[in-house]
């Protein structure tokens, strides 16, 4: 019977050890991701149906990102809420709402825009409100698209090799649409695990709104834009708020109705500013958000909107008329 030569031997036990070393490595690359993001695998944001049946949906801070601002676009346009609804589905389909730098042929962004086909430069495209903007301007085209199955509209304006895909992604688009819009309250939620993405403090906050919803956001009911008007760090104390060392940190967001019609109201409003800034809570550094009588803090695992416990009529004038999110030390 033949034996196995050293070498053999040896070369076999320096296969094992590299495998076994493999193995190793992988674990602990799980190991620091699962640290990284709360463990678990855990996505760090979610929204839950306001009605019953318990609908839920979770994704990560980067796609709350996204779904915030293609949100903010379609609603500062005026457009219905089943507009904003097609428009996720469809970044839902085309880039699991991320905005990915490649594609089919030359494909970008979180609608997969393609700059031979006019839809921009790459760098436009790769802006998520103006590719936002881009999937507006065409969808607005489609007659009737608001009455169309969600995919016939979607197909419409993408072009796509595979035109039933977006169906699939209807119900979470849904979910997603009622909260970011602000029709169903206090129903999205995020870890608000810091990131390192962007810059922090209110000055970032204010940038970003402008960057989402433009300049009006940040005026107050009636007010003209350039007046210097605009929305302003928290002023004073105030227990939600955390107190007078928190009022440089605060920007405080007037609430006016967004447009007209039905879908159009303060409370409405209020609750899409509101959860466009828990969306955003990782990326800009952001701590705590409150309006209507709820306040949401980063870090708390139980991911629910909670009373602020603020009284008398100053608190309730607080509580309906403005928007405050504190940002991190």
């Amino acid at each position: 019977m033949l034996q196995p030569s050293p070498a053999r031997k040896r070369r076999g036990r320096l296969l094992r050890s590299g495998a076994a070393s493999m193995v190793l490595l992988s674990v602990a690359g799980y190991l620091a991701v699962q640290y990284v993001t709360g463990g678990g695998g855990a996505p760090g944001c979610k929204v839950v149906s306001a009605e019953d049946g318990g609908a839920t949906y979770e994704f990560t801070p980067e796609q709350a990102v996204n779904a915030a601002t293609i949100t903010a676009v379609g609603t500062a346009r005026g457009l219905p809420e089943r507009a904003v609804t097609i428009a996720l589905a469809t970044a839902l389909q085309e880039s699991t709402l991320r905005n990915i730098d490649h594609g089919d042929r030359d494909s970008l962004g979180l609608f997969q825009q393609r700059p031979s086909q006019g839809w921009g430069t790459p760098a436009e495209i790769m802006d998520p409100a103006y590719s936002a903007g881009m999937f507006y301007d065409h969808l607005v085209e489609v007659p009737g698209y608001t009455s169309l199955p969600l995919t016939v509209a979607a197909q419409r304006v993408q072009r796509s090799g595979f035109p039933d895909a977006y169906a699939k992604h209807e119900p979470d688009a849904t979910l997603l649409a009622a909260a970011l819009t602000g029709r169903s309250a206090a129903t999205l939620t995020c870890q608000g695990r810091p990131g390192a993405t962007r810059d922090k403090g209110p000055a970032a906050v204010r940038a970003a709104l402008v960057r989402d919803f433009g300049q009006d956001v940040l005026q107050p009911a009636g007010a003209v834009a350039g007046s210097g008007d605009a929305a302003t760090p928290e002023p004073t104390s105030s227990p939600a708020a955390g107190g007078s060392a928190d009022a440089d940190r605060t920007v405080t967001l007037p609430v006016a109705a967004a447009g007209s019609g039905t879908e159009a109201s303060p409370e409405r409003r209020g609750w899409q500013l509101a959860h466009w800034a828990v969306a955003n809570a990782s990326s800009l550094h952001i701590q705590r958000v409150s309006y209507a009588g709820r306040q949401w803090t980063a870090g708390n695992t139980d991911s629910k909107w909670h009373p602020t416990g603020e009284g008398g009529a100053r608190g309730a004038e607080r509580a309906a008329g403005s928007v405050r999110i504190t940002t991190a030390r």
